[in-house]
């Protein structure tokens, strides 16, 4: 066991030496069994036998396909320790977009639940898979892990981890082309940990409740995954449902969770929302999209303290944070650059921006900065300059504090007469309509001013709205070229498996 590096920057190693610190602590619950710090390294060993048992070498691929399950976060960990990439697989995705990326990443060794082996199965044949362990009982074709994990096979020796070796390979969700697979490193994910811990203020009482997917970086790298390094409690549950929410935050105690505005939104309407005892909840890390302000409110009306953040996978998530305090007084800002991030903005010829309210494109630069696309250096090379910058593609200003606010994905800014319309601004000023429960503003094509404006409402229960009464509403308070020209009122919006919104769908049916 490598013992001579002082920095425990290797993935793997860093979770050794916690559950050496702490080994009777709880780590992680799910399903209502807890798994403490000393046994989930155990686990941990006893995965990375079977992934060598079955022939998995550094730097190979091994995918997990299926539902949030604490297997997962056991086989990211025994992955590290062998110095093989954890690819987590999406799910939600059809079978051919799954034999896409699988086939991209060259998968060694997949493991699956029954649901979506089943779904995969059709397409494994023409894929370079080497390897099939099932959650569950074997099925022709595939190994039990269970009885892989129960066999008395060698643990193997744990590499010593470089700071820029692959770990975690996340894919996007690829709502503008094909997914790209991001590559996280051991450098990255540490740098994102220590970020978060310094913006959010994890400690070893924390209690942090995820039901995100895992193979997004918000459900594994915002909370999960600091909570693990500062030595927490994780509660994790198969994905989200709001009254299983509920029931969690009550049962465990939690103190901490992850969540993106829309699941904010259905657990505060859930019935039992105000019943709830969540007297322990110390905050919410909200991430994804700004909160609108009356959501915010309702959090607030129940003592709890919202922070909302910027990043994305290709930061390993954390790039600006923004504490509690400053979330009604602030509202619609992402907060400031964390510790260990540079975040500038520049204009379209590549200028920094230094004026407040000047638009730009923002720029990330720092440790938690992914070195690139697997296996795709043109793409890297244009997101990622000679000077290490990250280029967003979201525009964004900053106050005069410091603080800076997201715009808009520039390719969602629409251009009518000229003039440049960004739809968040319209949508905050649309959260305040009585009627509304979500909105989406995008672009029409229009003959004569380029585009004009469209708005995507689904209603609260009871409610009507038509675009006359919108108008009125929103008319004196936007410029004339701002005003939406049409409005669809429909039963929910389109989400990626994270819960954002997918404007390309909405674009495809109503633009």
């Amino acid at each position: 066991m490598p013992t001579s590096r002082l920095d425990p920057q290797g993935f793997a190693e860093s979770f050794r030496r916690r559950a050496l610190r702490m080994p009777e602590r709880p780590a992680v619950s799910f399903e209502g069994r807890t798994t403490r710090y000393g046994e989930m390294q155990r686990q941990i060993e006893q995965m990375a036998a079977v992934f060598v048992q079955g022939g998995v070498q550094a730097g190979d691929r091994v995918a997990w396909l299926g539902l949030n399950h604490a297997q997962i976060l056991v086989a990211l960990f025994a992955c590290a320790r062998i110095g093989a990439i954890f690819a987590p697989l999406n799910y939600r995705l059809s079978r051919t977009e799954l034999a896409d990326i699988i086939g991209d990443a060259g998968v060694h060794t997949l493991v699956a639940d029954a649901q979506h082996a089943a779904l995969i199965e059709p397409a494994l044949a023409d894929l370079p898979v080497q390897r099939r362990l099932l959650l569950g009982a074997a099925q022709p074709g595939w190994e039990a892990l269970d009885a892989q994990l129960a066999a008395d096979l060698p643990i193997p020796e744990a590499i010593d981890g470089k700071p820029d070796d692959v770990v975690v390979l996340i894919y996007t969700s690829g709502t503008t082309g094909k997914p790209k697979g991001v590559m996280l490193s051991n450098r990255n994910l540490w740098t994102n940990n220590l970020n978060w811990l310094l913006a959010s203020d994890y400690t070893s009482q924390d209690v942090t409740l995820n039901c995100a997917p895992l193979f997004h970086s918000g459900g594994l790298c915002v909370a999960l995954l600091p909570t693990l390094l500062i030595g927490g409690h994780v509660v994790l549950q198969q994905g989200f449902e709001a009254g299983q929410f509920l029931d969690a935050l009550e049962q465990y105690r939690v103190t901490v969770s992850f969540a993106v505005p829309a699941m904010m939104l259905f657990a505060s309407q859930h019935p039992r929302f105000a019943s709830t005892d969540l007297s322990t909840m110390r905050l919410i890390v909200a991430g994804g999209a700004p909160v609108p302000e009356p959501l915010l409110r309702t959090y607030e009306s129940r003592n709890i303290p919202v922070s909302q953040c910027y990043g994305m996978t290709e930061s390993s998530t954390g790039a600006t944070f923004l504490e509690t305090g400053r979330a009604l007084p602030k509202l619609g800002s992402c907060g400031r650059p964390g510790m260990l991030t540079e975040v500038k903005l520049i204009d379209s010829d590549g200028r920094t921006i230094t004026t407040p309210g000047e638009r730009g494109e923002i720029c990330m630069r720092g440790g938690n900065i992914t070195p690139g696309y697997w296996q795709r250096p043109a793409e890297t090379a244009a997101a990622i300059d000679a000077d290490g910058w990250l280029h967003s593609g979201d525009g964004a200003y900053f106050d005069e504090e410091g603080f800076y606010y997201i715009c808009d994905r520039l390719k969602d800014m629409i251009i009518s007469g000229g003039e440049n319309i960004y739809p968040a601004e319209i949508e905050s000023l649309l959260y305040e309509h009585p009627a509304i429960a979500e909105v989406a503003v995008i672009g029409a094509p229009d003959a004569r001013w380029g585009e004009t404006v469209v708005v995507i409402a689904v209603l609260k229960a009871g409610q009507a709205l038509d675009l006359e009464t919108l108008l009125a509403f929103v008319a004196p308070r936007l410029a004339r070229y701002k005003l939406p020209k049409a409005l669809h009122v429909i039963e929910t919006m389109p989400r990626n498996p994270n819960g954002k919104l997918v404007k390309t769908e909405l674009r495809r049916l109503y633009a």
